[in-house]
């Protein structure tokens, strides 16, 4: 639909136009206007070596942006409750490689971008934290994940998207998911 994207996952699937690790992007440096990702980074098995190659490969004023589990209240409370990848808080940069998505940590993402924040700028002064949202507290639940049944008809949809707007808007506690929006800075050249 759109020719300039380029689809990829670490599976070959019949859907992507490309197949690569995100530690080992097969793009030459300053090439890419943007990277988006879903629900990738938290099984990216070295975020330090995805954060290099994100920054190498994205252009000046690029975009990398990721939709990740939160951990929010809500997040947490579903996460260590009903879903099988491990969420642990107190984790490092790295998670397990044992091959393509087989292993996981869900609080990764606010690990690298919220509890270590001040690590991610030292080591990636030219990536900035543009905004982080917080989002989606019933919809993914409602529509049934990736492997349950819908638990509610199509023509609610509308609803529970206001729904969920709202219940996000009260508090980022309720949210189930957050979108990161890194921006890779422009040069400043100092003389």
């Amino acid at each position: 639909m759109l020719p300039k994207i380029i689809t990829s996952d670490i599976l070959r699937l019949p859907t992507n136009d490309m197949t690569f690790s995100a530690l080992n992007i097969p793009f030459i440096a300053d090439s890419l206007s943007g990277l988006f990702m879903v629900d990738t980074f938290h099984h990216v098995p070295d975020s330090m070596k995805f954060l290099f190659e994100a920054n190498r490969v994205l252009k000046e004023r690029g975009k990398l942006i990721m939709v990740e589990p939160a951990n929010s209240l809500w997040g947490r409370f579903i996460y260590t409750r009903f879903h099988h990848e491990p969420f642990e808080p107190k984790g490092n940069w790295q998670v397990t490689d044992s091959g393509p998505l087989s292993n996981a940590n869900i609080a990764l993402p606010w690990i690298v971008f919220v509890r270590d924040k001040a690590i991610f700028e030292r080591n990636f002064p030219d990536l900035v934290i543009e905004e982080i949202t917080f989002h989606t507290p019933l919809r993914y639940i409602l529509s049934g994940g990736v492997s349950f049944k819908q638990l509610v008809p199509d023509f609610s949809y509308p609803f529970f998207r206001k729904f969920d707007a709202f219940l996000s808007f009260l508090s980022k506690e309720l949210s189930m998911f957050m979108t990161i929006k890194i921006k890779k800075s422009t040069k400043i050249i100092k003389g």
